[in-house]
């Protein structure tokens, strides 16, 4: 493809008090851009993911903050893209677009929220207006109630027992738990195992929508990450170790959850589906993956989404410590902890998944690393499965 990742930076995620959205962008773009090697000035234009600065922060016009990174930024274009969840994926692929059009040699991209100044209540409703809001957000479904109901359909369409689920949502989670004690920057590194999680009561792992428990949701977190990109040719030039973008597959669903199937992610399958085959691989080929654990349904579905077992039989590869998805295994998934323990700054989240992959290639993982590792593979929702963005990273021999 010609598009390189030249230089990364991870915040750590979790409560950060002490910082402003500002604060984050600045630090995330600062940091990057330092590691690229680049100038400032080199900076050809700059995408920022953010999903809702607005909601949040009081924050609208969010982008041109971005410029007192540094003053040579000043006068350059400066967009924010807003796809959710996705929101810093969708921005990346706009830099990728970019570079390969020959418009702009480098490109930043940020990914940043802010998202604990709120109140539960209220911070429930900014994240609830990324639904349909007619049907969904207006009439009182948060997405933990969205994707309770995706468990439950799952759940009915495969005849499971409730403590099945149960079980297998709570091994997704351990896993999360475990992997993220290897990362500095997670969130909410645990010690809880399966069982631990199987035996806390009820007011310790509340319920919180269909099967899904207080341990089954991801993390309001604060946080930003930032990657440099430009053409494979510059970055080969610059430096020894050279990640590239071999595929990218954007798929778009309905909306509403009412118009999907909702027992599957079929958006999700499309995307991944569409990324390996731009790179010439299968899944087979993949060494390592971060993909968007929002849920630990979510897990289950995409695994499945993945191609890695049939439908309604991705629990199989978490009820196994010696599959391929563990620490040591074929194809490790989410060895920083995933969004389940590393946190989901959400405008952060898709270019946090691409600098833990691009650090895994180089053979400087932020955590766990996958020995060996030459292809990746990320995946970000947006929505409840409306936005579907996957990527397939390669380093570069």
């Amino acid at each position: 493809m010609n598009v390189s990742i030249l230089g990364t930076y991870n915040s750590k995620f979790g409560k950060l008090e002490d910082k402003t959205i500002y604060d984050l962008i600045i630090e995330a773009g600062k940091e990057a851009i330092e590691d690229s090697g680049l100038k400032p000035k080199e900076i050809d234009a700059i995408y920022v993911g953010n999903y809702s600065s607005g909601g949040f922060n009081n924050q609208e016009h969010l982008a041109p903050a971005v410029i007192d990174i540094h003053p040579d930024l000043r006068f350059k274009p400066v967009v924010k893209v807003e796809a959710a969840c996705a929101s810093s994926s969708a921005a990346i692929y706009q830099g990728v677009y970019a570079v390969l059009s020959g418009r702009f040699k480098n490109v930043l991209v940020i990914g940043a929220e802010k998202m604990t100044e709120l109140k539960t209540k209220d911070m429930m409703r900014v994240l609830g207006m990324a639904s349909y809001w007619p049907e969904e957000g207006g009439k009182g479904d948060t997405f933990p109630g969205l994707f309770g109901k995706i468990a439950i359909a799952y759940q009915e369409h495969y005849g499971y027992s409730d403590n099945q689920m149960r079980k297998w949502l709570a091994l997704s989670a351990a896993k999360a738990y475990k992997n993220a004690q290897s990362n500095p920057l997670a969130h909410m590194p645990s010690k809880l195992t399966c069982n631990d999680i199987l035996n806390l009561p009820d007011d310790k792992n509340v319920k919180i929508a269909g099967p899904l428990r207080l341990h089954d949701c991801s993390l309001v977190s604060d946080g930003s990450s930032a990657i440099v990109i430009t053409t494979t040719d510059r970055a080969k030039s610059l430096k020894d170790k050279v990640v590239e973008f071999a595929g990218i597959g954007h798929m778009t669903d309905y909306l509403q959850l009412g118009k999907r199937e909702a027992y599957r992610l079929t958006g999700a399958k499309k995307a991944i589906e569409e990324a390996l085959k731009e790179a010439k691989i299968t899944i087979k080929d993949v060494n390592v993956a971060e993909i968007h654990d929002c849920f630990t349904i979510t897990e289950i579905l995409l695994l499945e989404a993945m191609g890695l077992t049939e439908e309604g039989k991705g629990w199989t590869l978490l009820e196994d410590e010696n599959s391929i998805i563990y620490p040591g295994g074929k194809l490790p998934v989410n060895l920083s902890g995933g969004l389940k323990a590393k946190g989901h700054p959400v405008g952060a989240t898709g270019a946090s998944m691409h600098v833990l992959i691009a650090k895994q290639l180089m053979g400087e993982a932020i955590g766990l690393q996958a020995e060996g590792a030459e292809t990746g593979l990320t995946f970000n929702i947006g929505g409840s499965g409306a936005s579907n963005l996957s990527s397939v990273l390669r380093r570069v021999k």
